[in-house]
């Protein structure tokens, strides 16, 4: 970058060529300035921070960023100290002309000997000025987007026996000057905003995900309906809390009766949108012919029956939102014609040739396993990228236990009010349900619950009331064919710590397996029962898988549906001593 010359300056080209900086030294300092730009510190601070690193990376006698307010004028300026902010300092930093030269050209300064230069001499007493030692200067523009937001300067004592390598000190200033530009325009845009700006929090020492209290997470959102602060919960409740104020496509994956429904509702309730309708369809529900006029409506004589015209759920949620669910039901033959809908947001009713525009946020819901239906080609791969934007991956119950006592009680409320009834859970009640592993996730036990307040004998619901103690659960059918019990066929591709459908013992959340076995009927009642089987850990589970191949990495691999190296790391991991046999 060639610099103007000026009185007593040089152009770059005139200098005498010294050795090259070491790249890695560069690579360094701007690595180091990088950590000291982004972090929360008032601006004036920063940037002195950024100058003393400076003078860490750069043979320099003193280096100065003074930052420009609107009109132009020297708004702070920087030297390796806490730094003024005033007018009047920041001019006493660096000569008002030399930073008018520079913003005016918008190029970089360079002057050999500042006693020299006319630039310099504008001022009395120069603060720069070393008496008889000569005293060179290099200045470079701080801008962004082609507006100047000021200048970045360093001087040092010239040394004629040495060359002078300007033209990598103004490489590697016009780099730090890019830098910092960014971090100006990031304090200036939070000051329009209102916000205080980074630093002038309370205690600014400290990170701010640490002032938020949980690493990189949100302030705890609260969702009516959505039961439970587990951190698998929360985690999605914070991203629905994110999407929801936007109009992506979102695509709610997971277990039967982990809340799909609830989740869309709520996605709906926090969006711009919560003023229009929300629609919902279950694509599994109706037939080809009847799913495509319940969609797209149809005119009157369409077929036989339609004696009337009749708008379609798209046309009924225009400007509001609408919930597919079961999208992996439909046939490839309705995929396309719902392809074109959501890629041009036009449709026809059946029967019709009147092209409609639809303005409608789309929310799909599954079970089923999208990725093994693309490679089967029982799914279109383009309408799946265009329903899959956002996916959100239901935690199932047995990944949030702590949330069991609450969800019981709520449910036990609800059964109460719609039976003018008072009834309440022991801690032994509270303590079975617990354990249980239900493979129907909430919608099961929504299930228990009612059918053990309805048959309680008591105003107290004990542990003898459930049917599981009573070898009368029937939550084992679910376990004793070669389906997926619950629905469970989000495979690991979308979530890695789906329990495998084979059985809770044989994987739990170290993997998923995308293979089923066929898991014989057992006894409620039993230990080996899924119903009962009490939640084991992930030490446990791979102690397990190990124990049964033989502490062969390989087969146990197998069993936990993961890589024998996934194996081996989670050996490591968990500290567990490999046994010799």
């Amino acid at each position: 970058m060639p610099a103007r010359p000026v009185d007593g300056a040089e152009p770059l080209s005139a200098l005498p060529a010294g050795p090259t900086r070491q790249a890695g030294t560069q690579r360094s300092g701007i690595y180091e300035i990088s950590k000291v730009l982004t972090a929360p510190a008032r601006l004036e601070i920063t940037l002195a921070n950024v100058v003393n690193v400076l003078s860490s990376f750069l043979q320099i006698r003193c280096g100065a960023i003074v930052v420009l307010d609107a009109e132009g004028q020297p708004e702070i300026a920087a030297t390796g100290d806490i730094p003024p902010s005033s007018q009047s300092a920041a001019r006493g930093v660096i000569p008002k002309a030399v930073i008018d030269h520079i913003a005016t050209t918008g190029m970089p300064l360079i002057v050999k000997d500042v006693s020299k230069s006319e630039l310099f001499q504008a001022e009395p007493q120069p603060p720069w000025s070393s008496g008889t030692v000569p005293i060179s200067f290099i200045g470079v523009p701080v801008k962004a987007d082609n507006k100047i937001l000021g200048t970045i300067s360093i001087d040092r004592v010239r040394n004629d026996a040495a060359p002078f390598p300007a033209d990598e000190d103004v490489r590697f200033l016009t780099m730090v000057a890019n830098l910092v530009s960014r971090t100006i325009r990031l304090h200036r845009f939070l000051n329009l905003e209102g916000r205080r700006p980074i630093g002038e929090q309370e205690r600014p020492e400290k990170p701010i995900i640490a002032q938020r209290g949980a690493p990189g997470r949100h302030p705890p959102v609260k969702i009516d309906g959505i039961i439970g602060d587990s951190p698998a919960l929360q985690q999605v409740v914070e991203t629905v809390s994110v999407v929801a104020r936007t109009n992506s496509t979102v695509l709610l994956r997971g277990e039967s009766g982990t809340g799909k429904e609830f989740f869309a509702q709520a996605i709906h309730e926090l969006s711009p949108r919560k003023n229009k309708p929300f629609v919902k369809l279950n694509c599994a529900a109706l037939p080809e012919g009847v799913l495509e006029s319940e969609l797209f409506g149809h005119e009157k004589g369409a077929f036989t029956g339609a004696i009337a015209q009749r708008a379609g759920r798209f046309e009924l949620a225009n400007g509001g939102t609408l919930l597919l669910d079961e999208i992996g039901e439909i046939s490839p033959a309705f995929q396309a014609k719902l392809l074109r809908v959501l890629q041009e947001g036009e449709l026809e009713r059946v029967g019709g040739t009147k092209t409609l525009a639809v303005d409608v946020r789309l929310i799909c819901a599954t079970n089923k396993n999208l990725e093994m239906a693309v490679a089967n080609a029982e799914f279109r791969a383009d309408l799946y990228y265009r329903i899959s934007v956002v996916p959100i991956v239901l935690p199932p119950l047995r990944e949030r236990p702590g949330d069991i006592p609450r969800l019981a009680n709520a449910l036990l409320d609800r059964f109460n009010k719609e039976n003018q009834r008072e009834l309440t859970f022991s801690s032994s009640a509270i303590e079975v349900m617990s354990q249980c592993y239900f493979p129907g996730n909430v919608r099961e036990l929504e299930n228990c619950v009612r059918r053990t307040a309805t048959l309680a004998r008591s105003s107290s619901i004990v542990s003898s009331d459930f049917a599981c103690k009573n070898s009368q659960c029937l939550s084992s059918l679910l376990w004793k064919t070669d389906g997926s019990p619950g629905g469970i066929t989000v495979d690991g591709h979308a979530r890695s710590n789906v329990m495998p459908t084979s059985s809770p013992r044989s994987g739990g959340s170290i993997g998923a397996s995308d293979e089923v076995s066929s898991v014989k009927a057992c006894d409620p009642h039993g230990s080996g029962c899924p119903a009962m089987e009490s939640r084991l850990t992930q030490r446990d589970r791979l102690i397990e898988a190990m124990e049964k191949a033989g502490w062969v990495q390989a087969k146990a691999a197998r069993i936990l549906g993961l890589t024998p190296r996934q194996v081996g790391y989670a050996l490591r991991q968990h500290r567990i001593e490999v046994k010799k046999l």
